[in-house]
């Protein structure tokens, strides 16, 4: 292949001329696909464990009422917390934890959409199994940290949503560069952001920017009646940040792909 060939493809295929087609093969092995969604669930449910064991326990055990405001700031910060040590032991074989990630590396190329469907799958039961999980233990109070939009502000949720996850997704996309993206400073960049715009937002909609997390309590608690916002916020935020990344960056590259699909098992 010409230098001028090589230099057109993008994202997987890329990726797949880098290494050659004996060790691209590992990442579409069943052995590595199924570390990648292993390691999906443990990092989805235990989000969705945390934010709503840590509701539940404020609520029965943490020694009084607390104003919205400071719900908002503790679950961020459990949140925040989790993805940051999720990211660090688990980002060099897949650490999404959000389909509105995994659509934005697809929508890039940087891996193919039969397997994204498969995380995004994986991501939504994990999500369901940490949230009733934590109810099973702890009850469900503080409405285990379930979304909730402000009363007849279901169009602002929306859009708020979808900033929300236009922020995050382009973050990502804009940092990705290895199989640990950049090393150390993305797990803190996550934490960060997830702590800022969790603080802000969550008095007003919960600030999911994430519709497994927003699915995961509302499964739990069995009111699903205004799920639809977060699902439908994310996906117009991931479709602008997809266009924006491509425009400030160009088409993914191979190290790029390389951190979307994770490691291969023996390279």
């Amino acid at each position: 292949m010409d230098e001028n060939s090589q230099a057109s493809l993008a994202g997987k295929q890329a990726l797949r001329q880098q290494v050659g087609n004996r060790a691209y093969a590992d990442w579409k092995s069943n052995d590595h696909r199924a570390r990648r969604l292993v390691s999906e669930f443990i990092g989805t449910s235990g989000l969705t464990f945390v934010l709503s064991g840590g509701a539940a326990i404020l609520a029965g055990y943490g020694g009084g009422d607390l104003a919205p405001y400071q719900y908002a700031f503790i679950l961020s910060a459990i949140a925040a917390l989790w993805l940051t040590a999720a990211v660090y032991f688990l980002g060099d074989i897949s650490s999404h934890f959000n389909p509105a990630m995994t659509l934005g590396f697809a929508l890039r190329g940087d891996m193919g959409f039969p397997m994204a469907l498969c995380y995004m799958v994986v991501q939504f039961i994990a999500a369901a199994a940490g949230s009733v999980t934590a109810a099973a233990l702890f009850g469900t109070g503080g409405n285990l940290a379930a979304t909730v939009p402000q009363p007849d502000m279901h169009m602002q949720a929306v859009i708020f949503e979808a900033i929300l996850t236009f922020g995050m997704v382009l973050l990502i996309l804009g940092m990705t560069d290895g199989p640990k993206l950049l090393g150390s400073s993305v797990p803190l960049a996550v934490g960060a952001y997830v702590m800022a715009m969790g603080t802000m937002g969550g008095p007003f909609d919960g600030a999911a920017f994430n519709p497994a997390r927003a699915f995961g309590p509302d499964f739990a608690r069995g009111d699903l009646s205004t799920y639809w916002i977060y699902p439908c916020g994310s996906f117009i935020g991931v479709l602008a940040a997809v266009g924006i990344a491509r425009f400030l960056r160009g088409p993914a590259k191979a190290q790029e792909a390389n951190a979307a699909m994770g490691n291969p098992l023996d390279h």
